[in-house]
């Protein structure tokens, strides 16, 4: 095994936090990952994991290489895909992160199509409704949904979302609609989580008009919001797109729309010295042809 496949293989562990799971992934037995990453260990004379019977943590010396080992890899996958097809013909790893829903419903479609068409391609799709850090993790393409921040990364706006407070047909008749936003107060809320709008919800062409909500329900996934006001349990806010299936069937209705915040912009951000990959210039078109087939916004 050299080194750059040891790289890979503690890489695996500390994002599966364990030596099985890690094995699992990569198709190695877990006696062999284990001897891997103490192989490791023993060369930088460190040590990079804490063991224990139930998980795998990383240490200081692990978190710092952890960053380090992933720069290296989404390295030499570049090299290799720059390599193997030139500027023209897509191959290797693209890897794609984006929130869990959009990524479910808008980014995994178009993945599959790439990998139907270009037999030399391969991808790694990471959902999660967090923002990860793109170098350090080796990220090819995010998508992004919402304000972005300053930074050295391209950024492709491809159409935008809405904030929307719905509810089902069912918790409107039995309890009425808030004609203003302050009227939240008095009717039950689900909210999320996660990390857009928990229980401060906004309101008014600037987005600056905030309403404390006190949550009924709190759950941690955009299905269980769904599920959950689809039940009658209450309002809730939640993204256009996330809904678009609820609301043409009549399952969700959209109350307090004369209230609602401007749209979030939907973005793909990417590393300049990527955007010369093959399979990154395909999936950015894929994404803007989805856009203008989706019309967002």
């Amino acid at each position: 095994m050299d080194r750059f496949d040891t790289l890979n293989v503690f890489v695996a562990v500390a994002e599966q936090r364990g030596f099985a799971a890690a094995a699992r992934t990569l198709g190695m037995s877990a006696p062999a990952v284990t001897r891997a990453v103490a192989r490791l260990e023993r060369r930088l004379g460190v040590t990079l994991l804490h063991r224990s019977t139930r998980a795998v943590s990383l240490t200081d010396e692990g978190a710092g290489f952890l960053d380090r080992a992933r720069r290296i890899l989404a390295d030499l996958r570049e090299a290799e895909q720059l390599a193997m097809g030139g500027r023209s013909v897509p191959g290797g790893q693209l890897y794609v992160t984006a929130p869990v829903v959009f990524g479910r419903l808008h980014v995994l479609p178009e993945i599959e199509a790439l990998l139907s068409l270009h037999e030399r391609l391969t991808a790694r799709l990471m959902l999660v409704d967090r923002n990860v850090r793109i170098v350090e993790e080796g990220i090819d393409v995010a998508v992004r949904i919402g304000a972005l921040a300053d930074s050295a990364l391209r950024a492709v706006a491809i159409g935008v979302v809405q904030p929307m407070v719905v509810a089902s047909p069912t918790y409107l008749a039995e309890n009425g609609a808030p004609t203003e936003p302050a009227e939240l107060r008095e009717h039950r809320c689900i909210v999320g989580s996660g990390v857009r709008v928990g229980s401060a919800w906004p309101f008014g062409a600037d987005g600056r008009r905030i309403v404390e909500v006190a949550p009924r329900l709190t759950v941690n996934s955009i299905d269980a919001q769904i599920r959950a006001a689809e039940a009658g349990l209450g309002l809730t806010n939640l993204l256009s797109y996330q809904i678009a299936d609820a609301l043409a069937a009549g399952r969700l209705v959209p109350v307090l729309a004369a209230h609602a915040p401007p749209p979030l912009p939907v973005s793909l951000l990417y590393d300049a010295a990527r955007a010369a990959m093959p399979s990154v210039r395909l999936f950015l078109d894929a994404m803007r042809a989805r856009a203008r087939r989706q019309a967002w916004g």
